[in-house]
């Protein structure tokens, strides 16, 4: 077993550096360093959470669109990135007032979730307070 002491971050494979900046900025990530996105190294966007995500770029193929969701085969690959948040209620308003459209949202046994795309439609699950996705999804399976 490899001792993993916690996530690090996230790549992210864009194809807008600005319109894509922007939407990570709304969502409380600052920009903290250019590794060379026109040679697709990353943009490292940190939020005061700590959670680091890292745009990689350009997009070659296919921009604006996410090959893992929205076409009917399956390809392997990383579908989503699930943010808890500390008020369901609080984010949902913030989402909508920004014009961010809510393409999902789910609510088991109290905790709400609600899913977004970033601009090239990569998903962001937002997931309200109480158990852990994996706990609910356990629970349910194991009755």
């Amino acid at each position: 077993m490899i001792e993993i002491s916690t996530f690090d971050h996230i790549g992210i494979r864009i194809s807008d550096r600005d319109t894509t900046v922007a939407f990570y900025e709304l969502l409380g990530f600052e920009l903290i360093a250019d590794g060379g996105f026109d040679q697709g190294h990353p943009l490292v966007m940190l939020h005061p959470s700590g959670i680091n995500i890292n745009l990689l770029g350009p997009a070659t193929a296919k921009a604006g669109e996410n090959v893992l969701m929205d076409e009917k085969a399956r390809y392997p690959g990383i579908t989503h990135l699930a943010l808890k948040v500390k008020d369901a209620e609080a984010t949902e308003a913030f989402v909508t007032g920004n014009d961010i459209t809510i393409t999902g949202r789910r609510e088991f046994r109290g905790t709400k979730t609600i899913f977004i795309r970033d601009p090239d439609r990569n998903v962001l699950e937002l997931v309200g307070p109480g158990p852990s996705v994996a706990q609910l999804i356990a629970e349910h399976v194991h009755g």
